[in-house]
């Protein structure tokens, strides 16, 4: 028998639990509002963004969620999955009690357990590997707000062993390779500043569908005030109808692309001199560097004609400095995302765009000091320098190699905590390798609202409550004006739920570390912070989002001088550093493989009605969206002998079938690719709506281009053949 065998819950968590409903009766309601109306301000968290909002009681029960009007993140608008938040509250298939795994009959099974059963079995395990192994040999994998009471934790315990999903399996390249060009990141929410831009240079980013809220809203203001869209994508996406020029690039060649962009602008003179001269370095090699990339070259590579090469080229340099070249969210595709990244920082630095008005502006964020604790003690090792010894340039955790690093007796990682993310569905071509560190630990301990395929893999699973039900940490994001918002519980807990700075704090206390959560209530910590700041808890019920005035200046003030974080303190278009740690210090080009004969480049995107697979489940975006589809050219769907509707089964490079999923004939696809939005294809019967729904593209995902130099997860390198549905028995 395994040490740990995959589990389902559904026997237990699905137990008298009725089929989720999604219609109502036919009797006509009372209209809304006609009733008691409360309201609770609110930060969504159904994606990253975190825009503050309103919850709608009505009589005691659910009503609606709106923007607040004086948040910069929404500007009082919510986006489909924000305005669907209810539906998490709602979601029958939530988790409902603490499950523990236990052996009985020699089968292993979950056993719901109470909340001190679970906690003592989990401080009782750490204390085990703290005996065993050190206090440093737990790691927490996380998404969401609620992994930094986990994060204080460990690091009370002598762990700092912590990796987000959203670095290696996404943004990590851009954060990297603008680093290493301007001495910062783009920041999240993105400093960009479409609002005021001329030009916006969109490379395979998804405005529209991925719904990044304030963004979408500064690109439309953006669009309405006749700015010039330049997107590049192999398909014609929502954010390319809106545009002046498309670019149908060939897929994996956006590098060359990239490379002829900064041909041009050096050798016809039409980068921005001062700002260059003012504030870089390394012009000289790059010019020789680029030399050889000429449009006429990038034709061959891209299939975008030499002559429309230049002419976006032109017109970038036309609007700058307020041309923004978009550095994409998602951004792990080739193996060569870092120096993509790198690319476009260093096409911003010739435009002269950084800094600048109508391109990167310099956001800022409230001096907020954080509580008083004790400070955790000095970690035993440096797990870093031991873990990702390969990637020395990768400033966070990187989660694959953690994974990698937790299989096996000599491993370094002995525990896991898992919040908030659903690692089967994150990391591609992961499956066999969580098996396999999940045979290894010692301890896996997974906290979440649903029942993901992650909860199949713990020894403790631990429901938590939603958003709506809980109080967060202060939202404290740098952005054009900087801004404060905190959520406030609309609702008492559902079932046997709690929030996690609850759940984080009872493990201390049972570890004799409880002065690392000073307070009988959060609520207490977050009215310090406040108070420092000139507010209050009191206030933020009041308001939800407080605005204060800037202290800096929001773009490089003109002709000054600037100092940059890089070991320069210019910005380095001759990277340095890259050439130190032995890698191209500029970005070169590597042709992609293509596809075999009647298989086709694997792309994938977002939708307005989903936040990944996290909202799948969701009954309220579920009716809106409850499958996805496989876009396919019409010239592919007549050899296939395919119409749209058809099912088909979408079968990989190296034999892995997908759910069955339906196609969607369209010319808006190139015929060498098709294209799925991601997050479907779910195999789980706990989740009875998603269950089953789709094409799961990660699944698919089997050959991964690893980032030499951080370490990230490129997953655009798979391609796909259609099985159409008559072949499927």
């Amino acid at each position: 028998m395994k040490r740990r065998e995959f589990l389902k819950l559904s026997a237990i968590v699905g137990a008298g639990a009725a089929t989720p409903g999604l219609m109502t009766g036919c009797a006509s309601p009372r209209l809304p509002g006609t009733g008691e109306v409360e309201t609770s301000p609110t930060v969504c968290n159904v994606c990253f963004w975190r825009c503050a909002g309103t919850v709608y009681k009505e009589d005691g029960q659910p009503w609606k969620i709106e923007g607040n009007p004086g948040d910069l993140h929404s500007e009082g608008r919510f986006c489909t999955r924000g305005s669907g938040g209810l539906g998490m509250y709602r979601d029958p298939d939530r988790l409902r009690q603490p499950m523990l795994r236990v052996t009985e009959n020699g089968r292993q099974t979950f056993k719901p357990v109470s909340w001190d059963e679970a906690l003592d079995f989990i401080a009782s395990r750490m204390n085990g590997i703290a005996e065993t192994h050190g206090d440093d040999r737990l790691c927490l994998l996380s998404h969401g707000v609620g992994g930094a009471y986990f994060r204080r934790l460990l690091a009370a315990f002598g762990s700092t062993g912590f990796a987000q999903p959203s670095f290696a399996q996404c943004r990590g390249p851009r954060d990297v390779g603008f680093a290493l060009t301007f001495g910062e990141g783009v920041g999240s929410p993105d400093r960009t500043d479409m609002e005021k831009s001329r030009c916006i240079v969109l490379i395979g980013s998804h405005l529209g569908e991925n719904l990044h809220n304030s963004q979408v809203q500064t690109w439309i203001k953006a669009v309405a005030n006749d700015a010039t869209v330049i997107t590049v994508d192999p398909r014609f996406s929502v954010a390319a109808g809106k545009s002046r020029y498309w670019l149908p690039i060939r897929p994996g060649t956006d590098m060359a692309l990239l490379l002829a962009w900064i041909h041009v602008l050096i050798h016809e003179g039409l980068f921005d001199r001062d700002y260059v001269a003012r504030y870089t370095t390394g012009l000289e090699q790059l010019a020789e560097h680029v030399l050889p990339f000429s449009p006429e070259w990038a034709f061959l590579e891209t299939g975008i004609e030499a002559d429309l090469i230049r002419e976006t080229a032109r017109e970038m340099a036309r609007h700058a400095p307020a041309t923004l070249v978009h550095p994409g969210r998602h951004v792990t595709w080739y193996g060569d995302d870092t120096q993509r990244s790198r690319a476009i920082a260093i096409l911003s630095a010739l435009l002269g765009s950084w800094g600048r008005e109508g391109g990167y502006f310099i956001p800022e964020s409230v001096q907020l000091p954080g509580y008083p604790t004790p400070e955790p003690p000095e970690p035993r090792s440096d797990w870093m320098a031991e873990v990702q010894k390969d990637y020395p340039l990768a400033p966070v955790g990187i989660t694959n190699v953690i994974i990698e690093d937790s299989i096996g007796d000599d491993a370094f990682f002995k525990g896991w905590f898992v919040y908030g993310t659903n690692l089967p569905y994150s990391i591609p071509a992961s499956a066999a390798q969580i098996e396999a560190a999940a045979q290894s630990l010692d301890l896996l301990v997974v906290v979440d609202t649903m029942p993901y395929a992650i909860t199949g893999y713990a020894d403790v699973v631990l429901p938590e409550c939603t958003y709506l039900e809980r109080l967060d940490p202060i939202r404290n994001s740098p952005e054009r004006q900087p801004s404060l918002a905190v959520s406030f519980p609309a609702f008492e807990p559902r079932y046997d739920s709690k929030p996690a700075w609850w759940i984080a704090k009872q493990i201390a206390e049972r570890l004799g570390l409880g002065a690392h959560f000073p307070w009988d209530d959060y609520a207490e910590e977050l009215d310090w912070q406040l108070q420092q700041v000139g507010s209050s808890l009191d206030e933020m019920r009041r308001l939800g989002v407080k605005n204060f005035p800037r202290t800096t200046a929001q773009y490089f003030e003109p002709g000054g001088a600037r100092e940059f974080r890089t070991p320069s303190g210019r910005i380095e278009l001759y990277s340095e550093t890259l050439a130190a740690y032995g890698y191209d210090p500029l970005p070169g080009y590597t042709p992609p493989t293509r596809p075999p004969e009647r298989y086709f480049h694997l792309n994938y995107g977002r939708a307005p009605a989903h936040t990944f697979g996290r909202t799948i489940n969701n009954p309220t975006l579920f009716e809106l969206m409850p499958e996805n589809a496989v876009w396919v050219n019409p010239l592919v769907a007549r050899d296939f002998g395919l119409r749209s509707g058809d099912y088909v089964q979408l079968r990989n490079q190296d034999g892995v079938t997908s759910n069955r999923v339906r196609v969607r004939v369209t010319e808006r696809i190139r015929p060498d690719s098709v294209y799925i939005v991601h997050g479907f294809g779910h195999r789980d019967p706990r989740l009875r709506l998603a269950d089953q729904r789709g094409a799961d593209d990660n699944d698919l995902m089997t050959r991964v281009l690893i980032d030499p130099i951080m370490g990230g997860t490129g997953m655009r390198g798979n391609f796909v053949t259609l099985v159409p549905e008559e072949q499927l028995a």
